[in-house]
Parts: structure tokens; sequence; C-alpha cells
């Protein structure tokens, strides 16, 4: 009996992302493309800190935008590399390129959001298109943010990159970014209320309204913080504004990072402002624990027709989101290990285990609290 339920329990635990992934990829599909207004001016931001092994890619792909006029500044924000050097060459010979060199950094700023705030404040455009220098734009990319937004009414629209992986460490810790988003977010909810609950963002790429941006106060409202993507949908959703996420897959892709120890790192920054509260962890951990790891760890021991269907749903959804989001799908089988890598990164965080007592960017080291 005590093993029905506990079949039970897991299985429940399984379907319920295994549904909202479905009900989550069907409201994403359903996204309309819209073409941006004639009076349109997207300014893409691209906050730079040693990144002369990625701002050439980056502004090549900039560079092809089509639909739309855009205007590319450049930030570079204390640079001990080439980074501004490139940018320089640019900027030469395409007067769309400006290169901006940030201010000292000020008591209670983060780097990235310090370096974002200075951008907006140089920007000309009618809405801002925030992206990294990992980030490679699609030639419609900023065309089809800025149409869905003005279509929509969202005063900021976001989207998740397809994330490039090619090793194993990669493979072990970035899809986590797409198996939350689409498994745990009702999308649904999401486009009909403007809890701020319900924002969510990737800092990877996200677009705002010039004006609505101005008016909550942009980065400036969220400088001592990490993670802009979900502090920014939610400073908006407590202003009034509507966010919105869009399919990103096709609009830009990113290769995060390299290494396992840099994934765990780059993670590592931004969980104490996610999951990794003394309150929610727990609750993520029984979500996750039991939807997609213990039903793999007690199939061979337990054998039963619940615990198989939770273990098949499981990496079903997973399965599902990878080829949705053209992920590798190589990283698929690596599922129950990926789960329980990414729940070690936020309790690390939470107990302040080794590294995870500081957060930085690129970097620039700053206490978590």
């Amino acid at each position: 009996m005590t093993v029905t339920i506990i079949g039970l329990v897991l299985l429940a635990l399984a379907a319920f992302p295994a549904i909202l992934a479905l009900m989550n990829l069907a409201v994403l599909r359903s996204t309309q493309r819209r073409h941006p207004d004639g009076e349109t001016l997207v300014s893409i931001l691209i906050p730079a800190r040693n990144e002369a092994a990625n701002i050439g890619a980056a502004l090549d792909c900039a560079l092809a935008s089509m639909g739309v006029p855009v205007e590319i500044i450049v930030m570079d924000d204390g640079s001990t590399d080439s980074t501004a050097e490139i940018v320089r060459t640019y900027a030469a010979r395409d007067p769309r390129v400006r290169l901006l060199t940030a201010p000292p950094l000020e008591d209670g700023w983060t780097g990235k959001v310090h370096a974002c705030h200075h951008l907006a404040q140089a920007a000309r455009g009618t809405h801002f298109l925030f992206t990294d220098a990992d980030v490679r734009l699609a030639p419609q990319a900023a065309a089809a943010l800025a149409g869905h937004a003005q279509a929509s009414d969202a005063k900021l629209v976001s989207a998740v990159p397809r994330q490039v992986m090619t090793t194993l460490g990669e493979m072990l810790i970035v899809p986590t970014i797409n198996v939350l988003l689409l498994g745990y977010l009702p999308m649904g909810f999401m486009r009909l209320s403007r809890d701020p609950g319900l924002g969510a963002a990737c800092g990877q790429l996200i677009l705002v309204e010039a004006e609505a941006y101005r008016e909550t106060g942009g980065h400036g409202s969220i400088r001592a913080l990490i993670h802009d993507g979900i502090q920014l949908a939610r400073l908006f959703r407590r202003k009034g504004f509507m966010t919105d996420l869009v399919p990103g897959e096709r609009l830009a892709s990113c290769r995060m990072y390299g290494s396992f120890g840099e994934a765990w790192v780059g993670f590592a920054k931004n969980a104490h402002e996610g999951m990794a509260t003394p309150v929610g962890l727990p609750i993520w951990t029984i979500l996750l624990l039991g939807g997609h790891v213990l039903p793999f760890a007690l199939l061979p021991f337990v054998p039963t027709v619940p615990i198989l269907l939770a273990a098949f749903l499981s990496l079903s959804t997973r399965a599902i989101v990878t080829v949705s989001t053209r992920e590798n799908p190589l990283s698929i089988p690596l599922h129950p290990f990926t789960i329980l890598v990414g729940l070690a990164i936020q309790w690390s965080v939470l107990l302040g285990i080794g590294t995870a007592r500081r957060a930085g960017w690129k970097g620039r080291l700053y206490p978590v609290g």
C-alpha cells in the first residue's frame, strides 16, 4: 500500500510539468509574427566586459538585422582585452555602431545592471533590446520582438535563445532553463495577469518599450540585484505593465558557458534571487526530486506501473522540451542528473558552501545576501 501511494505521488509530480509543458508549448506556438510600425527604432544594447572572443560575431549578427531600423551600442565595461578596439573597427565602417565606455561602478550597483542602465541612457530607440555579447541574433529578431510588443501591448518581451551546448558539463546544467520555464510557469495565466509572481524573462534577450522602461526606472530600480531577467519582468508588472515571453529558438542562439565549472558558477550567481530561498527551495526540491529523479532511482527496485509511468512522463517531457527548443538531443538521457546538479547548485548557494558565498559578473564579485 505504501509503495502504491509513493508511486502515485511521484506520478502526479511528473504529470504536472508534462501537462503544463504541452500547454505552454501550444501557447507559444500560437504566437503570431507581427511587423513593427514604421516609426520604430530598436536600440540593440550590449554590455561587454572582456568579450574579445565574442563581440565581433555579435556585431555581425546585429548588423544583419532586417525588418526594422536598428542602432547598436556596446558598453565597454572595464575590459582588459581588445573588446574596445574591435568595436571601434566596426563603428568606423558602420554609423549604426557606437562604442561607449562605462563610468566607474558606483556603490550599491552590480556590474551588468550598471552597464545596462548607462546603455539605456545613451539609446535613441523607441525600443531597447538588451542582449549579451555571446548571443547571436537572427536577422528577424529585433523586428519580431518589437512587432510582438506593439501588437500585444506588452511593454517587455523576452525569449530564451537556442542554447548551444557541446560539452558534457554544459549539457548537465544549461537545460534546466527551459525545463523550469516550460514545465512550471503557466504561460496562459501569465498572458492574462499582471501578477509580478508570473513575471519571467531571459536576461540574454529582453526587449522593452523605451517610455515604459523610463517610467519604471529600468535597471536603476534593480541596481543592487544580479538576475536582471526575472527582476525587470517583476518590476514592470509591479508598475502595472504587461510582460510576455515568445519562442526564442529561431530568434537567437547563445553558448553561455564552455565547461561544467563555468556553468556552475554562472547559475550560482543568479540562484539567490530565484529558487535558493529558505521557503522556496524545499518546495522546489520536492517538486523536482519527486517528479524527475526519484522515479528513475526507484524503478530498478520497485518497478510498479505508477513509477514506470512517472519515469516515462519525466523523460518524455524533457525530450519534448529539448526538441521544441532545438537544444542538443544528446542531453536528454542526462535528465535526472541535470535536475540533481541544478538542485545541488541551489542548495550550495542557500547554505553558503564554497564559491557560492559570492556572486558576480565577469570577475566582479558581490556578497550573496
